[in-house]
């Protein structure tokens, strides 16, 4: 298994560095001929069965499409073999989660959701753009991967997610806060309490909005106001609660566990796209689940578009 580290990334790119066993199912992690010199298309362009899929998101999702084909191989946040196959490998694959997000979200009052380890904004991004009545939080440790989020996030017109620059445990803290629990809980506003410690008005790029000094600070792709970690989302007993945490090709669920179950709201739930050895995951991680205070860990089988391979999903319940 790759290495992985504290934040919930990978610790090198997810196209170059994933092994068989660790690729979210339905995906090729790659093939054995030389890469192809000179521009390359994607295999599903043109192709009915991605606007089928997506829907409404299709537009925001196509730019994200073009920024990636053109960037994000260069930029890091894909293998050079990725990119014939953007579509299915990083969108399509990651839009499957959305009928399990919406589901274990249906008893929130407020529709929050975090991505952990978002990296090049799989699966948040595409979850964000598919469900605009939620507010999604894409927590990333890593600056240059928080500006290109922040650079996607503009050009899809988001208006729904906020960028955290952090590490996953640093966004637990301590136990007991009541917010963001089922049918109840604060919103996820990004107002600015009187006293709080900003870090100044951001303008343009995403590094100019968060300061590698300051791992706390937050982006609102809706104001373009970063916070304080003490902002109004949480209460003084903790940080905020999720309805929903999703996260993929992060770690093992030895620690993934412990990285995202606690970010829940008692009833929200952990969807994480899996490869094709979550079960033995699950089952070598029982103790650490239980004491994360999960319940009913499964793996189901999500299907991703007519004619392509379905992908794995691991759903766990917070009590």
């Amino acid at each position: 298994m790759s290495d992985v580290n504290p934040a919930g990334g990978l610790a090198g790119e997810l196209a170059d560095e994933l092994v068989a066993a660790d690729a979210p199912s339905g995906v090729t992690v790659g093939v054995t001929a030389g890469i192809p010199e000179g521009p390359v298309t994607d295999q599903l362009d043109g192709s009915p069965i991605v606007r089928e899929v997506l829907g409404d998101a299709y537009e925001p999702l196509a730019l994200f499409h073009g920024k990636l084909m053109a960037e994000g191989e260069p930029r890091g946040l894909i293998g050079p073999r990725d990119v014939p196959i953007v579509w299915e490998r990083h969108i399509l694959n990651s839009a499957a989660i959305v009928p399990f997000v919406r589901e274990a979200a249906a008893g929130f009052s407020h529709k929050t959701i975090a991505d952990i380890g978002s990296g090049g904004g799989f699966p948040g991004l595409i979850v964000a753009a598919c469900l605009p009545d939620f507010s999604v939080t894409l927590v990333e440790p890593m600056e240059r991967r928080v500006e290109w989020l922040a650079e996607c996030v503009e050009l899809m017109g988001l208006t729904n997610v906020t960028i955290r620059r952090a590490r996953a445990e640093e966004l637990i803290g301590p136990v007991g806060s009541k917010h963001g629990s089922r049918n109840g809980g604060s919103g996820n506003g990004s107002r600015r309490r009187r006293g709080d410690r900003g870090v100044g008005r951001p303008r343009g790029r995403a590094r100019e909005a968060v300061s590698a000094a300051d791992a706390n600070a937050v982006v609102s792709s809706a104001s373009g106001m970063p916070v304080n970690e003490n902002d109004s989302r949480k209460g003084a007993a903790g940080p905020e609660r999720f309805a929903v945490v999703t996260c993929r090709a992060v770690a093992p669920m030895t620690k993934l566990a412990g990285w995202t179950l606690p970010l829940l709201a008692p009833g929200g739930k952990l969807v994480a796209l899996k490869g094709r050895s979550a079960q033995a995951e699950l089952d070598k991680a029982a103790k650490e689940i239980s004491k994360a205070h999960g319940l009913d860990p499964q793996v189901v089988e999500a299907p991703v578009a007519p004619g392509l391979e379905p992908t794995h999903v691991v759903l766990i319940t917070k009590r």
